[in-house]
């Protein structure tokens, strides 16, 4: 079997290892529980060491899926193929309470090449956001009974997820422009059981469900800068696009006794979703093909969307209502950096990439009226090259990452994750002519 076709049997087992992921999720955060839970970063293998830096990065042996306009830079000889994984270390704090948590995600599949001069396609999948949590609480109440102990369970699960096809076009010399058109799908589940120790005490129970199927489209531009032999300077630029998605999302209250349903309410709303416009804008200076320092500033105007909230009419009833006001606007900024010591070395550990990132996002949920927590991101990364006898341009990409979710109201939980991403990038000429000897 011939080498590309190594890499072609691969490319298909795992987008069956990750279209099986789809239905699972790497989170066990109850701040999932909020919107679309959990959303993901987008990131490729190359800039999960930078914190996911990469708007205005620009490199032909690597697929930058943050921004579209980054495919025209992809070589005409090469196909790219990249998938990661990541493994996940969890500590979970709330008011002297602490618990653990291991969870395992693939990020990410995604592929380019070039399809004509100064023309790059690229074919992905990916998460959206995730959802999995389950939290319990239990307090006491007092009656005409005498005291009677509640106990409440939250619980959540499901996700969305991306594929998107892209091209990214280069016009003029300096100046490339792209496009990614997805399909986006999945499911949100939610439930609230409120239980007593009084079996005379119904159970009660709300639960939330939508299924989400619409489309996804988002832009790029990048501008490159000469800045003399050596250096140059990138400028990029992103947009995606927000839209109302028409779903029905469903809610039902419920009374349980012996674990069947005998009474309730199921209430549904019409076009209940939007998704915001989000705007992105990175700068990225590179010396000598031996540095490249990038930084990124994302917006997404999450403040003026739509999503289903439960509300209390006056004679007691409640209805369920897609409104505004739910989520706050979020910004996220972020700087990277990665170092070679030698792309034109004979050693191997001359071609070793090195990065380095750290990145700070406001939240675009809301909290009981307030916003929700913090996001702080510290990550390194290696990208080690793998040499065989047919290629050694091919990486494997290993980042370390920091994340630190610290809310802004007291008693709220506080979260600290260790994670290893693992992702390996496959670049192969399969557009070559070899000439017979």
């Amino acid at each position: 079997m011939t080498q590309p076709r190594h890499i072609a049997l691969a490319a298909l087992l795992a987008v069956f290892a990750l279209t099986a992921a789809a239905q699972t999720n790497g989170s066990n955060s109850p701040y999932s529980r909020y919107g679309f839970g959990l959303l993901g970063d987008g990131g490729n293998a190359f800039n999960k060491g930078m914190a996911g830096t990469a708007y205005a990065m620009r490199h032909g042996k690597q697929v930058n899926s943050k921004n579209p306009a980054s495919y025209s830079a992809i070589d005409s000889l090469t196909f790219l193929f990249d998938v990661g994984l990541s493994l996940q270390h969890g500590n979970l704090s709330q008011s002297g309470r602490k618990a653990n948590a291991e969870n395992t995600s693939i990020d990410y599949l995604n592929m380019g090449f070039r399809v004509a001069p100064r023309l790059g396609m690229s074919l992905g999948l990916m998460p959206f956001s995730t959802v999995g949590y389950k939290t319990m609480y239990e307090k006491p109440l007092s009656g005409t009974v005498g005291e009677v102990k509640q106990t409440g369970t939250y619980s959540g699960d499901g996700g969305m997820h991306e594929v998107y096809g892209g091209l990214g076009w280069a016009p003029l010399k300096f100046l490339s422009l792209g496009a990614n058109i997805g399909y986006l799908w999945g499911n949100l589940e939610h439930s609230s059981t409120m239980t007593f120790d009084d079996s005379n005490i119904s159970t009660t129970q709300q639960q939330y469900q939508a299924e989400i199927r619409t489309y996804k489209a988002s832009f790029g531009l990048q501008y490159v800068q000469p800045l003399g032999k050596k250096q140059t300077l990138t400028l990029g630029f992103t947009y995606g696009l927000g839209h109302r998605v028409n779903r029905t999302a469903y809610f039902y209250n419920q009374m349980l006794t012996s674990g069947s349903v005998v009474g309730g309410d199921t209430a549904s709303v019409r076009n209940a979703f939007e998704l915001p416009h989000t705007f992105g804008a990175g700068m990225a200076w590179e010396y000598g093909k031996k540095w490249r320092v990038g930084a990124d500033y994302t917006f997404q105007k999450w403040g003026d969307v739509k999503f289903p909230q439960v509300v209390q009419q006056p004679d007691g009833s409640v209805s369920y209502e897609a409104r505004k006001g739910q989520f706050s606007h979020m910004h996220r900024i972020s700087v990277g950096a990665e170092y070679t010591p030698n792309v034109d070395g004979v050693k191997w550990r001359q071609f070793l990439r090195y990065q380095v990132g750290f990145a700070y996002t406001t939240p675009y949920t809301r909290i009981d009226g307030n916003d929700g927590p913090r996001d702080y991101q510290a990550s390194v990364g290696v990208s080690l090259p793998i040499i065989n006898m047919h290629n050694n341009r091919s990486l494997l990409n290993v980042a370390f990452q920091y994340e630190h979710v610290k809310p802004r109201m007291a008693g709220q939980v506080t979260e600290n994750y260790f994670r290893l991403s693992l992702g390996l990038s496959f670049n192969e000429r399969w557009f070559m002519k070899w000439r017979a000897e």
